[in-house]
């Protein structure tokens, strides 16, 4: 079964009860049923709700966390690679500044050595190299004077763009370092290079002034992934960096993925534009989203409880409507009670007043036969047997005497429904009848059409006993459709002296057998609670005021009832 049947079938239970046959058991489903269909009503907005807002805080969360490590990343690029080309400027200002001819002479670069050592933090040594690659003067505490350099990758680059800052990398002195070149020319056109190596403890320091979370790491990679600097937990300096980088665009870029520890990680990669590093920080996705996990605790937490405040109120409200219900249901049972007690006096009454007429008659004929027989004995012998057949015959005439007052009580029981006669618009009488009956029309979806003629002559006639005429066959023709069935009422001129009124019904109709009986006193179809006497009152108010009632009914097709009043009623 999908969800649309299934969610139909729960409305129709709902509207129209659950067919159970146990009232209490009937109750209990219909509160579940209310239950459900208010449960389903409330919570399923409040779930696409609290989705929405999980999607949305997650996303502006995220990115007002994000968006801070983006920019202090973007910072320390920056200070990194203004730091690089102030070393690059200063080098370039001191060959810029100087002949090679001073630069030469090993007192001259000592002491510009020194200066710079004092002045700038992060200089190692500085070395003159002329157009052979030979280091023809070094300033610095390692034995590097007349090596040579020019099958270094580094010397070739300086020659072709002027000036080169190198990769880390351990080189002669078995540390790691950056060397700084310049070229420049001499007078008469030979180049030279001014050369200085820096170390890495300056980027350490920049990198640790982003005072990261103790749990995560921050580190320098080049463009083929090895480390420039320290990692905490993804390798050395000059170490194939463990973490799968995407590497060679621009700009910052943020990756989510698992580290070599098993870890949900949040990756941000930040390149250089002047050099070919980039600047990799790694966050726990534990500890940068810790302030969205705490909301999403204090989002579920409140959800949770509007579901069962929810719950709670909704068990309350189906409570209280299946109590009002029951009652109604009580009442209306009470009410047809009623109704069919007054139905039973009704036809108690008719079936009296045909039981006194047929008594009497009998009776009469009795009470002349004992007085006859009185008045022939009156003058006959005085006997016993005289005097006895006269106490007999006056006993007779007793018991008919008091038949004779059983009877007059009975026809005074039957004439209380005598009719009064009064000018009837017989249109607004249909409409007042389905003023009764429109509720549980509705209830049951039941359309209702009515075709009625707006030039409808009144009518002479009883109110009361033709509005119970139409009373009971709307009942029956309601109670014989299935829910979304549909009742057709009609009203026409018929002729010179009648009228004519049509009830007809897609029901579940009837058989020959069933028509046959149906306006029999206590026959029904309605076993349990029917009594049988709607249809045969029926038939008997529209005969006693003069018209005629016809039926006509196909089994699982529908009924139609035509009355026929007169214009002018003929009380029979």
């Amino acid at each position: 079964m999908n969800i649309k049947n299934w969610a139909d079938k729960l409305y129709r239970e709902f509207l129209q009860g659950t067919g159970e046959k146990d009232p209490q058991r009937h109750y209990l489903v219909l509160r579940r049923n209310i239950a459900i269909l208010m449960l389903l009503i409330t919570i399923i907005p409040l779930v696409f709700m609290a989705v929405i807002n999980y999607l949305e805080y997650k996303s502006n969360i995220k990115s007002e966390i994000v968006n801070p490590i983006r920019v202090l990343t973007n910072k320390t690029v920056h200070s990194i690679e203004l730091y690089m080309e102030e070393r690059l400027s200063t080098i370039r200002s001191i060959a810029s500044s100087f002949s090679f001819e001073d630069l030469s002479d090993q007192k001259t670069l000592n002491r510009i050595y020194r200066v710079l050592k004092k002045e700038f933090a992060g200089f190692v040594d500085l070395g003159v190299i002329d157009e052979n690659g030979v280091q023809i003067s070094y300033a610095g505490p390692y034995d590097l004077l007349n090596k040579v350099y020019s099958q270094q990758v580094w010397f070739h680059e300086t020659a072709l763009k002027g000036s080169h800052i190198s990769d880390v990398f351990l080189g002669y002195r078995q540390f790691p370092h950056i060397a700084i070149a310049v070229q420049q020319f001499t007078s008469d056109g030979r180049a030279w290079i001014l050369r200085a190596t820096i170390d890495t403890d300056k980027l350490n320091n920049i990198i640790a002034a982003m005072e990261l979370d103790p749990e995560s790491d921050a580190f320098l990679v080049n463009a083929d992934g090895i480390l420039q600097t320290h990692s905490k937990y993804y390798g050395n300096v000059l170490e194939h960096c463990k973490l799968d980088i995407p590497l060679g665009s621009y700009g910052a870029q943020m990756v989510e993925e698992k580290d070599t520890h098993g870890k949900d990680v949040l990756i941000t990669i930040n390149h250089f534009l002047t050099q070919d590093f980039a600047l990799v920080v790694v966050n726990p996705r534990s500890v940068i989203l810790k302030s969205w996990y705490a909301l999403q605790g204090q989002m579920f937490f409140v959800f949770l409880i509007s579901v069962a405040i929810i719950i709670v109120v909704v068990l309350k409200v189906s409570n209280i409507l299946v109590k009002q219900i029951k009652t109604a249901d009580e009442k209306r049972e009470l009410v047809f009670r009623e109704l069919e007690h007054s139905q039973k006096l009704s036809s108690i009454g008719r079936l009296a007043a045909g039981v006194a007429h047929e008594i009497n008659n009998p009776m009469a004929i009795i009470n002349e036969k004992a007085g006859l027989l009185k008045d022939l004995y009156r003058n006959a012998s005085d006997s016993n047997e005289t005097r006895r057949l006269m106490q007999v015959a006056d006993s007779i005439l007793g018991a008919v005497d008091r038949c004779r007052t059983i009877t007059h009580r009975l026809l005074g029981f039957a004439r209380r429904f005598e009719v009064e006669l009064e000018m009837l618009n017989l249109n607004d009488l249909i409409k007042e009848v389905l003023g009764f009956l429109e509720k549980e029309a509705l209830f049951r979806k039941i359309t209702i059409q009515t075709t009625l003629d707006e030039n409808l002559p009144p009518i002479f006639s009883d109110k009361g006993q033709i509005q119970q005429v139409f009373l009971n066959i709307l009942s029956n023709s309601i109670s014989a459709v299935d829910d979304g069935g549909e009742v057709v009422i009609r009203s026409w001129d018929e002729d010179a002296d009648r009228v004519g009124v049509s009830i007809k019904d897609n029901g579940c109709g009837m058989s020959k057998e069933t028509l046959s009986h149906i306006f029999e006193p206590f026959f029904t179809t309605k076993k349990g609670y029917g009594t049988g006497l709607g249809l045969p009152i029926t038939y008997g108010i529209v005969k006693k005021l003069g018209g005629d009632l016809t039926v006509k009914s196909v089994e699982n097709k529908g009924t139609d009832f035509t009355i026929y009043f007169l214009k002018k009623s003929k009380i029979e």
